[in-house]
């Protein structure tokens, strides 16, 4: 098979096995967001949305993970499901600039 063919067999390929190609990714995804790397990735992509600016967000990271009380009350902070004492990432809205790590109690007082 030339190289001009091959590239035709797999377009026609990926167009008849649409679902199942995306299927096989998402399970890859999944897969890799159970991963250290994949966690970071995944953190650090919604830092980015919300609008943090760093020049180093490995670590801003590695900070983040590392603090364990509330910068602000200095209540021990929370992974996992969002309640009062869950860790956040701080930020200023006017110029993405990283603040501190608090709890999302003082997180909500500060965006007031």
């Amino acid at each position: 098979m030339t190289p001009e063919e091959r590239k035709v067999y797999n377009k026609e390929y990926r167009e008849k096995n649409k679902e199942k190609i995306l299927e096989k990714i998402k399970e890859i995804r999944k897969e890799y967001n159970k991963t250290e790397q994949g966690k970071k990735s995944y953190r650090i992509s919604n830092w980015k949305s919300y609008g943090v600016i760093s020049d180093d967000f490995n670590s801003l990271y590695k900070y983040y993970l590392d603090c364990d009380k509330c910068e602000e009350c200095f209540i021990n902070l929370t992974t996992g499901k969002i309640s009062a004492t869950s860790k956040c990432l701080d930020h200023s809205h006017e110029t993405g600039e990283f603040r501190n790590v608090v709890c999302f109690n003082c997180n909500i007082k500060r965006g007031r």
